[in-house]
């Protein structure tokens, strides 16, 4: 009989709301970490939100979780983070009818700032970290700003859920099953000025791009629903994509835990320099990525036309935009 593991320490900010409330029992299940790994739950939200985290945790513990060893629900950041292993940052400010762009930049810098602080100061210094909250990339540039003593690449940004989108809507146009479809890639920022790559990506061995034999919706219709789909999840249910954003957390943080399969290409919002596409260093950029050792490695090597080259830019010159609205709002 093989020794039980140790458990981990996982935290999640938001936890009461939709995101958190479907993520929850992917991670308490052990879908996300595997079904021979313990846990302990780190609970986060904010005060008004604790009555309702209070039922969260009920709830928890009437699922009689095998692999739940505890759970820690408050509103403090000190406490929340403490000794934790991995953090799932959903937690952030929300874009209000009638806010500027420049005020919702700034209003999530503080927020990211400070849980940056106290991350650096209370959590384990190889803690593997994953900002949700909008704007995802420029967030986790400005949480890696303020946690010296945690290396930049455990800091990643979550464009998954982007490249799951990408998936199925292929999967849909060919008739297939979603998990047929693989490598579709994700360049830039989680925004409507990604770039979601396809030349790369095939179905059962075939080349999108010939199994779909139409540039025209490859090279615009497809680009533009993926980088529109959440806004149409908006106008369809009223509220921000909750299921399928709990999904991508999942297959994120599985990947990064567990390691990329042979020939499997997944994309993360990560640290820039250094990179083989000639994208400014210093950003949170979602490329093609392969993970060992919990450790994330840039696939380089990808053909890209002066058209797709223009838009990876595109996406990089919002990326520079909101990094210098930030530095100038907060004196980074």
């Amino acid at each position: 009989m093989s020794e039980e593991k140790e458990p981990i320490r996982v935290v999640i900010s938001g936890a009461a709301g939709q995101i958190g409330y479907a993520l929850i029992p992917l991670v308490a299940g052990g879908k996300t970490f595997g079904p021979n790994q313990p846990i302990i739950l780190h609970l986060l939200d904010i005060p008004p939100a604790m009555k309702c985290l209070g039922g969260v945790v009920m709830e928890i513990e009437d699922c009689a979780y095998p692999l739940v060893r505890g759970i820690v629900a408050t509103d403090s950041y000190e406490v929340a983070f403490d000794k934790v292993d991995w953090a799932i940052l959903v937690g952030g400010f929300p874009r209000k009818k009638g806010m500027l762009r420049k005020d919702l930049l700034a209003k999530n810098a503080s927020i990211y700032i400070e849980t940056g602080k106290v991350l650096d100061r209370c959590a384990s210094k190889d803690c593997h970290v994953l900002v949700v909250a909008n704007p995802a990339n420029t967030n986790a540039n400005t949480l890696s700003m303020n946690t010296p003593s945690i290396p930049r690449g455990n800091i990643t940004a979550l464009t998954r859920l982007d490249m799951n989108r990408g998936a199925g809507i292929l999967a849909k146009r060919l008739g297939a099953k979603p998990s047929d479809v693989t490598n579709v890639t994700i360049f830039g920022n989680h925004s409507k000025t990604q770039f979601p790559y396809i030349d790369r990506a095939d179905i059962n061995g075939t080349p999108i791009r010939t199994a779909i034999n139409d540039d025209s919706f490859l090279d615009q219709g497809f680009i533009t629903q993926v980088q529109n789909r959440g806004a149409e999840v908006i106008a369809a249910r009223g509220f921000s994509s909750a299921m399928s954003a709990a999904n991508a957390i999942k297959d994120h943080v599985h990947d990064w835990f567990h390691g990329t399969k042979p020939g499997q290409i997944v994309s993360m919002g990560v640290d820039s320099t250094g990179n083989p596409y000639g994208i400014a260093d210093g950003l949170i950029y979602s490329f093609p990525v392969t993970i060992k050792n919990r450790e994330w490695a840039i696939v380089g090597g990808f053909s890209l036309t002066d058209a797709q080259r223009t838009l990876m830019q595109t996406t990089e010159k919002e990326l520079k935009e909101e990094k210098d609205e930030v530095s100038a709002s907060s004196n980074l």
